[in-house]
């Protein structure tokens, strides 16, 4: 459906769930792919079709928290391609549990640091190389809760809801220049994890990682050229 030959496309946290399958969609849609991820090898096991490719960059062990690591990321790219078409960001995470005064304050910075940090220090980095070679596309990932404060899950929402602004922010700041800044905002991801820890559910009712990563790439193509800020719900039937 998607065509994405000669475009480069930087996906973040790619040996997740969602990152693979938005990875592995893209590649199939002729991207040049560098995959990033803060693990190392397990990113060279995930995509070993890909790891000695001349073709495609795999980037293991670089912490997206950093802003130094980030920047050196965004370096490695440029070095090999000379310029960045799309991000993909699809790095985030979830703990709940407690409501807000129980909550320990490590967790509300851990959420803020793994959610909007990343995003925050990503945007940082990549933008200004769009600026230069006049576009691109930007993808975070945010989440329903982002959008709705929800009992015992503070933390979380407040990062989520961080990624949201952030977006809309970003979005206007960069419109005019050619720049695409979206967001989408997953319901249950179907993974082996959610089933594990949520045995008794519908899983028929949740989303496929497939599923989001076709919303990654609609958002990244050039149908997507007048969505400006959108935060796109992808609910599945939940």
């Amino acid at each position: 459906m998607f065509d994405f030959s000669n475009q480069i496309v930087v996906v973040t946290g790619a040996r997740g769930n969602l990152g693979s399958a938005v990875a592995r969609r893209f590649l199939a849609a002729g991207a040049t792919l560098a995959l990033v991820d803060h693990a190392g090898d397990g990113l060279r096991a995930a995509f070993a079709d890909l790891a000695d490719s001349p073709d495609h960059l795999l980037l293991g062990g670089v912490d997206l928290t950093d802003e130094p690591a980030t920047r050196h990321m965004v370096a490695q790219v440029i070095d090999r391609f000379g310029r960045i078409d799309v991000l993909a960001n699809t790095v985030g995470g979830f703990r709940a549990g407690d409501p807000v005064h129980d909550t320990p304050l490590d967790t509300f910075e851990f959420m803020l640091s793994l959610n909007a940090r990343t995003a925050f220090i990503l945007g940082r980095a990549v933008v200004p190389v769009m600026l230069r070679q006049g576009g691109g596309k930007i993808i975070h990932t945010a989440a329903p809760a982002g959008e709705k404060g929800r009992k015992h899950s503070a933390a979380y929402s407040a990062s989520k809801a961080a990624v949201i602004r952030l977006t809309e922010s970003m979005a206007a700041e960069l419109k005019a220049n050619g720049i695409n800044v979206n967001c989408i905002l997953p319901g249950t991801i179907d993974t082996p994890q959610n089933r594990e820890a949520m045995p008794n559910a519908n899983f028929d009712r949740w989303v496929p990682p497939e599923d989001l990563a076709d919303v990654f790439l609609f958002l990244a193509s050039d149908a997507a050229r007048a969505i400006h800020g959108a935060a796109v719900p992808v609910l599945g039937l939940t």
